[in-house]
């Protein structure tokens, strides 16, 4: 059995976290399309630092555009908007198969925009017109300008993969800006059917946040927890999403051709070595999400994973270890803003990295 394939099957999109010139011109990316059932691409400023500080194909590109680009910002775009382009038409027959419920590609706001609500619209439509690709999502950090800024783009058409979100709470946030913004677009007329969006929630971070926190209360039913707090959040995130899309608040939307705000798990390669390596992909199989996995963690589940959906199973349990922490003294909103907050001067430094490359 092909096991990746198997997730598919289930109702479960495996994205690729990961994109390069290498991935596509030596045709990488189209086996993994074709033989393990990839059907997305995410990427983001750490991940086209690494390809262009490793690749050989950007080299004549960058010796073209620094005699020919003043502007830095706009040399790496010139540099990297090709590579999303070429990853979109990659998987536009797969857009197109599944009328646009798959096949998407991300491309991601400059991270100096994350708290400029009125820039990150700005950035986001041009770079939506620049890529010009009906299955590109941009991607808009999660903060509270973040969220803002996403359901302006809901209502204006702009396709949005809403990221850095580290808790139940941040993603209903998105998905509630997502439903107003679908409401002001359909007040104006719009069609709603080609309107698509996902919220990335970021795993293997919470749980090494988390477990520091474990650690330094240091009681052996704190340390049994370790490992927990990121599945757990994530099945209940999944009962969020069912309740609010599933629902009845969204049934008028739905009835004019609107689809959900998928999940989609974030940050999937494990930190600590002493966990599975599969800890946040099999106990999170199930329909209706998405699971970006980087190379090393597609390689894993091929290698040795199973495919069994999981995803809606054990949430009596995952709520009582939330109510654990709780009374632990481990606040889990607390822990996600420190964490969103993080990954933004994360992507900030790996951008600037990235610039003084080019420059």
């Amino acid at each position: 059995m092909n096991i990746t394939k198997e997730v598919s099957r289930l109702g479960q999109s495996l994205w690729l976290d990961n994109l390069s010139r290498d991935l596509l011109r030596e045709r990488t990316l189209a086996k993994m399309i074709a033989e393990d059932g990839v059907s997305g691409v995410t990427s983001n400023p750490s991940i086209f630092q690494n390809a262009l500080a490793t690749s050989p194909h950007y080299a004549d590109d960058l010796v073209r555009l620094r005699r020919e680009e003043a502007d830095v910002e706009r040399r790496y775009e010139a540099l990297v908007v090709p590579d999303i382009r070429d990853a979109c038409d990659l998987l536009l027959p797969l857009f197109e198969r599944s009328a646009g419920n798959d096949g998407y590609v991300s491309l991601e706001v400059a991270p100096r925009l994350a708290y400029d609500k009125t820039h990150t619209i700005d950035e986001a439509r041009r770079l939506s017109s620049l890529v010009a690709r009906p299955n590109l999502l941009i991607k808009v950090p999660g903060t509270p300008e973040g969220i803002d800024a996403f359901e302006t783009l809901t209502q204006f058409g702009v396709n949005v993969n809403v990221t850095l979100l580290f808790s139940i709470a941040q993603a209903q946030a998105a998905f509630d800006a997502y439903i107003r913004g679908l409401g002001l677009r359909a007040a104006s007329g719009a069609d709603l059917g080609r309107s698509k969006a996902v919220a990335s929630l970021f795993l293997s971070r919470v749980d090494t946040a988390v477990d520091a926190e474990l650690a330094a209360i240091g009681t052996q039913e704190a340390l049994s927890l370790r490992g927990k707090a990121a599945v757990a959040m994530a099945k209940l995130a999944y009962q969020a999403y069912l309740e609010t899309f599933r629902g009845t608040a969204f049934t008028a939307l739905a009835a004019k051709g609107a689809r959900p705000q998928f999940l989609l798990w974030a940050s999937t390669g494990v930190k600590n070595p002493d966990y599975h390596d599969l800890l946040y992909v099999e106990p999170l199989v199930g329909r209706e999400t998405i699971n970006t996995l980087p190379d090393k963690t597609l390689a894993a589940l091929r290698d040795h994973g199973q495919a069994v959906p999981q995803l809606e199973q054990a949430v009596a349990e995952a709520r009582a270890q939330l109510a654990e922490f709780a009374r632990l003294g481990v606040d889990m909103d607390a822990v996600a803003v420190r964490l969103q907050d993080a990954g933004v001067k994360q992507f900030e430094s790996a951008y600037q990295k990235l610039l003084a490359q080019i420059g």
